[in-house]
């Protein structure tokens, strides 16, 4: 229950950051919501929601995410998770730049109570242009873990390496696609968040994602990947 607690005190002050600094620079982004309910035979819930916001002035690009997501079957909680990340970049040239991140998830059916971790490096945008985006960076840090069946807490050493696409397929559908890597000697976790969104109008648009989520040393009894397939309405601004 204390780690339910500060995942989502962690997810509500940086949403709170997120907000009040809003106030003072000029954010762009978009927030996303899904739910699924099912009746009858079965009794299936499944709601997730998502904000993922950015900034940029002059040499600066400060970016913020947040997600929860819950999903349950007859009254039985099936998927739970939490998950908020925060980056600052520092353009060096036109197309490198360092950056600074942290990461704190807390996923209730991983294996690990929580994973949290502070991360620096460097990156580079191979394709800036209007129609196509591609980027990778890569750096090194520090993670917590907390194994969710003994409650051990263990401090290790990790390389971080990201990967970002986007392309813009037809005037009104783009394709999406993340990957994010923390290795270390304890655990080595692996996201891959793919989505194709089709515009409804300037403000609205529907998207279609699948998510994969692998931990390679998660708590015996326990499988390594979760998958998820998404239907969202996404809101821009």
């Amino acid at each position: 229950m204390g780690s339910d607690r500060r995942a989502k005190g962690f997810v509500a002050a940086l949403a709170l950051f997120a907000c009040c600094d809003t106030a003072r620079a000029e954010w762009k982004g978009k927030a996303e919501a899904g739910i699924v309910l099912a009746r009858g035979n079965t009794e299936t819930e499944t709601l997730n929601g998502r904000l993922d916001m950015q900034n940029e002035l002059e040499r600066w690009k400060h970016s913020a995410f947040l997600l929860a997501l819950s999903a349950s079957t007859s009254s039985e909680t099936t998927a739970e998770r939490y998950e908020a990340r925060w980056q600052s970049d520092y353009r060096i040239t036109p197309r490198a730049f360092w950056f600074g991140g942290l990461r704190y998830e807390n996923d209730r059916f991983s294996g690990f109570r929580y994973q949290a971790s502070v991360t620096t490096g460097l990156g580079y945008r191979f394709i800036e242009t209007e129609r196509t985006k591609l980027s990778a960076q890569a750096g090194v840090g520090l993670r917590r873990l907390e194994d969710s069946i003994t409650g051990e807490e263990t401090d290790e050493t990790i390389f971080r390496g990201d990967l970002a696409y986007e392309h813009q397929l037809t005037d009104t559908t783009k394709i999406i696609d993340r990957v994010i890597v923390e290795s270390g000697s304890e655990n080595t976790f692996v996201g891959n968040d793919l989505a194709i969104e089709v515009n409804i109008n300037d403000k609205f648009a529907l998207s279609v994602g699948y998510g994969i989520r692998y931990n390679t040393d998660p708590p015996p009894e326990l499988r390594s990947t979760d998958r998820l397939t998404t239907v969202n309405l996404v809101y821009s601004f």
